[in-house]
Order: structure tokens, then C-alpha cells, then sequence
């Protein structure tokens, strides 16, 4: 059910409809399996440190011959019915309704998550979103060399000593 629900964007409704459940139900399934998915994130999504940073920047180099590489950045828009309370906001540069979500993976080929920020509205610019995340906040307070390594990411990104 959360999987259908997740994967096709429809309406609780329509999920229910389908699967044979009243909404109520399809929206209680969504909230608890949500709740675990966030609990859960920790354990999945984490910032490398350490001798994991080292096999990511070994990574990098061995991939592409970049140096020093700890991540890649870049934002993505989720596309979802637009609310009716400030709605103006959530439309994109594209013109639909979305969530900026600002993702970091590593080297690995299916690109691992490393970090992920998913807070702001669709008419929320890259730069804003790193200048805000935990994530730019610790590298803009914290990076005090370039052995701590960098993150490539595209011309939506502000050029800084970690970027």
C-alpha cells in the first residue's frame, strides 16, 4: 500500500480504491510507515567521516580522477498537488508544484545517500537550500582545509573552498 501510495503519486482515494481499503485505513498504514522511515533515516543517510571519507575520495579518484572529493550535490524538485494554503510558493522554476530536496551521494554506483535536505518549497533556489541545510551550515562554520575534502556540484551552487 505505501509502496503504490509512494510510487504513483496518487491520491489516498485512488490507492484505496485499488487495493480494496477505505481511505482512512491507506492514510494510517502511510502515517506509520512514514514515522519508521524517519526513525529508521539515521541508519541509512549519514555524513562520512573519517576512514569512510577516505574510501569515498579513493573512490572519486579511481571513477573520474577528481581529487579530494567527498560528494556530489545537487537539488531535484518532487512534483506533488499543489496546496491551497500559500500555494505561489510551491511553484518551481519549471512552473509546477514541488519540494526542493537537496541530496549528497558518494562514488558508488548507485550513488549512496550521504546527506538530504528536504524542507523547502519549490520556489526555493539550490543555493538557498545548501545556505540553510545542516549540512551548509557545518561546512560554512567548520571547514578549515582542504584535506576535509570538497563537493562538486553545478553553477545552482555557490563557489566556496568545500564547493
Amino acid at each position: 500500500m505505501m509502496m503504490r501510495f509512494y510510487g504513483s503519486g496518487s491520491h489516498l482515494q485512488v490507492v484505496g480504491d485499488t487495493m480494496g481499503f477505505d481511505k482512512s485505513t491507506v492514510s494510517l498504514v502511510i502515517d506509520r510507515v512514514t514515522d519508521s522511515l524517519v526513525a529508521m533515516k539515521d541508519d541509512f543517510i549519514s555524513w562520512p567521516y573519517n576512514q569512510r571519507k577516505n574510501l569515498i575520495r579513493a573512490g572519486f579518484y579511481e571513477r573520474a580522477a577528481f581529487p579530494n572529493v567527498v560528494g556530489c550535490i545537487d537539488g531535484t524538485h518532487i512534483r506533488f498537488t499543489g496546496p491551497s494554503i500559500d500555494e505561489p510558493a510551491f511553484v518551481n522554476r519549471k512552473g509546477f508544484h514541488s519540494i526542493n530536496v537537496q541530496a549528497i551521494c558518494d562514488h558508488e554506483v548507485k550513488g549512496r545517500f550521504t546527506n538530504i535536505s528536504a524542507r523547502w518549497l519549490g520556489a526555493a533556489h539550490d543555493s538557498h537550500v545548501f545556505r540553510t541545510s545542516a549540512i551548509g551550515q557545518h561546512l560554512e562554520n567548520g571547514y578549515q582545509r582542504i584535506g576535509q575534502g570538497v563537493l562538486l556540484g553545478d553553477s545552482g551552487y555557490p563557489c566556496r573552498q568545500f564547493l
